[in-house]
């Protein structure tokens, strides 16, 4: 469903001159109010003026999330804080955590996206909305929740948490649309098949899901076990919060990124360098109408690439591949750069294994080594020894050909890794300790 035809269907030529024109004014204005750009700018030896086509971007230095915590917390907004009405920060979980404020326009834009997002995802009117992203400081809960009112459906402002309680709520209000982290949903279909109800009787179609990265194996489980269809949503607190990009129910084949308010780059995360459409590297996004807090340049450390082919949906806004990991949360192991998504999917596509897994990342006699821990389902698991060790070994093989390291595999019982009401804990590195 096409929320806003108007711009969710611009031509490219008119698309690209109104982000120029926003881009533009951004930069004069957080120039002009933003201490931090503007010495930054300056020290580039750029000014807003010197910005005529969208390729000057590249002009521009690159804002970091350390820049906010340095001008933690009110340093980069851009307007006086009486103009603020919502602040929201980071659930960052080392120092001080990112803060972003939003003005009225800004919460209005928010739940414009949201809706938009919600739109592509096939919900509107008439829909009942499970929201299980958490309220709070936390950007999810909120965002998701003023996008649903915007596009007038119910919505069931649930947060995280009480899991027993939100399968009833689900059942007894008849949910159609599900919104929470991928790894929550999973855990949702487990209390569910744990109180022997048949989560896949009840009235849900859709799940919105998003921040975490996920594989398209973890989709299918999805899919298979809540009877819906999945769709990965797209956001960051620093740029907005949920309904920066979103996959179309048409194709769910890459995530539409919202031009007319954000300018997205791929760039090499060595060099800096801007990659080229198709070329797979880091997510950079400049956002060109938030007027509390603007990101300039955004080095998210998403790793996807830039879709420019049509979709059959009608949207004209480019789409980005779902996200295959984060370049600050690589895993270099022996030299070798590894995506937790990468084990992800090789667990998933082995039959008895379960969607619950952990990375145990240490150094002994300094060599870094790398330990898989996956849950097996109750019939493996039960069975004899040789079964078990035969599975092991055949996970420690296909991550081997893979990804060219040998790794420990630790079968575990059900339920032993610890689930998660918000974003799971894929992975542990001990070598900082």
């Amino acid at each position: 469903m096409l929320w806003n035809e108007e711009f969710e269907t611009l031509p490219r030529e008119a698309l690209e001159s109104l982000q120029l024109k926003r881009l533009q004014h951004t930069l004069e204005r957080v120039y002009a109010t933003v201490p931090f750009y503007r010495q930054a700018f300056q020290k580039a030896g750029t000014t807003p003026d010197q910005i005529k086509t969208l390729a000057d971007l590249q002009r521009i230095p690159f804002t970091l999330k350390q820049d906010m915590r340095d001008n933690y917390p009110y340093g980069l907004f851009a307007v006086p804080l009486e103009r603020i009405v919502r602040i929201h920060a980071s659930s960052g979980t080392t120092g001080k955590p990112t803060v972003v404020g939003y003005t009225r326009r800004d919460i209005e834009i928010w739940s414009e996206l949201m809706a938009r997002s919600f739109g592509a995802a096939g919900v509107g009117r008439g829909d009942v909305i499970h929201n299980a992203y958490g309220y709070g400081l936390f950007t999810g809960g909120l965002g998701a929740h003023y996008g649903a009112e915007k596009l007038g459906a119910a919505v069931i402002p649930m947060s995280g948490g009480n899991s027993k309680k939100q399968i009833m709520i689900m059942q007894d209000f008849g949910s159609t649309v599900l919104t929470c982290t991928p790894s929550y949903s999973l855990y949702l279909a487990e209390i569910a098949a744990e109180q022997d109800i048949d989560i896949k009787s009840f009235p849900l179609r859709v799940g919105i899901l998003g921040a975490e990265p996920w594989s398209e194996s973890i989709r299918g489980e999805i899919e298979e076990k809540l009877n819906i269809k999945a769709i990965d949503i797209y956001g960051l607190s620093e740029i907005l919060g949920p309904g920066v990009a979103i996959e179309c129910i048409e194709e769910q084949h890459g995530l539409h990124i919202w031009e007319d308010h954000f300018i997205a780059e791929i760039i090499n995360p060595d060099t800096g360098e801007v990659l080229p459409p198709g070329e797979q590297g880091e997510l950079v996004i400049t956002t060109i109408t938030k007027e509390g807090i603007p990101m300039i340049r955004y080095r998210t450390r998403d790793i996807t690439r830039l879709i420019v082919e049509p979709c059959r949906c009608g949207r004209t806004h480019r789409r980005l591949e779902r996200m295959s990991g984060r370049s600050d949360d690589m895993l270099i192991i022996r030299g070798v750069n590894v995506f937790p998504s990468q084990i992800e999917s090789v667990l998933m596509s082995i039959e008895g294994v379960e969607p619950h897994y952990q990375l145990i990342v240490d150094r002994e006699e300094n060599l870094d080594t790398l330990e898989v821990q996956v849950e097996v389902n109750e019939g493996i698991f039960s069975d004899a020894i040789k079964p078990l060790q035969d599975l092991a070994a055949r996970i420690r093989k296909e991550i081997k050909e893979l990804l060219g390291i040998t790794c420990k595999v630790r079968l575990v019982e059900p339920k032993t890794i610890t689930r998660s009401e918000g974003k799971a804990k894929r992975v542990i590195d001990n070598r900082s300790k």
